[in-house]
């Protein structure tokens, strides 16, 4: 299951790598990060802001669907060239950032990243509590919150540490999806067969198909490997009714 799930990208994998440890003191006050923005061209729809941490990196697109990036969009978005700064405050810390612009959206510069200790205490009361607080960073930029790990929870899929609520979090793992996923066909209980189901690109429309056909109760691993094999739903049936003649 685990090479299935990272098979989704590797940028999750970047993401994760934040919470690695960075100094023996690992200190409230992480200032060894740094940011580089980059203009929308390619295959990039939209402008974006990287931040690196040690040898780890995560991307952020500045196309407003974050409200704590909206400050940084507009700082970066300007038109002159010279010194610039913003701040992403989020429930897991503040990312305070300076640097210099050539160009609407092209610069870089360096970043302090303050962790919230109430959002620390938080995790530690359902049993998340991060070894080092770059792992909090990590929850900044993918937008893991509390409110996400409680969510997760009440839908029967608690995360077990930090690196699960990162994953969920990275990959859009929400419980509107726990919630639509569930159905006859698939059995779901734990985090990181959702995050595999989501990495894999399995929907409730699909789960749902599965059971149309007859399959019943199946577990993750099923479902993910019937996806990542290309089984349609027209395929799924005809396979059940050809067990169904053989049976015979």
């Amino acid at each position: 299951m685990n090479a299935l799930l990272f098979a989704g990208g590797a940028a999750l994998l970047s993401i994760l790598a934040f919470s690695v440890p960075t100094a023996a003191a690992d200190p409230l006050v992480l200032s060894d990060v740094r940011w580089v923005a980059e203009p929308a061209g390619g295959k990039q729809e939209a402008p974006r802001v990287r931040i690196q941490h040690k040898q780890s990196n995560s991307d952020q697109t500045l196309d407003g669907s974050r409200a704590d990036f909206v400050e940084a969009q507009a700082a970066l978005g300007r038109s002159t060239a010279g010194p610039v700064s913003f701040t992403v405050t989020h429930d897991a810390g503040t990312l305070s950032c300076t640097g210099n612009l050539t160009r609407a959206f092209e610069g870089k510069g360096d970043c302090r990243f303050t962790s919230d200790p109430g959002f620390e205490h938080g995790l530690g009361e359902r049993g998340l509590s991060p070894d080092h607080r770059s792992t909090l960073l990590a929850m900044l930029m993918v937008d893991a919150t509390i409110e996400l790990a409680d969510g997760l929870t009440a839908e029967g899929v608690r995360p077990k540490d930090g690196e699960d609520l990162i994953a969920a979090a990275a990959l859009d793992v929400r419980p509107d999806y726990i919630r639509d996923l569930k159905s006859e066909a698939l059995v779901l209980t734990d985090i990181q067969d959702a995050i595999a189901c989501k990495a894999l690109g399995v929907d409730g429309a699909y789960v749902r198909v599965l059971a149309a056909a007859g399959y019943r109760k199946l577990s993750a691993d099923d479902v993910v490997s019937m996806k990542a094999l290309g089984v349609t739903g027209d395929y799924a049936q005809a396979m059940n009714r050809a067990a169904g003649r053989n049976a015979k």
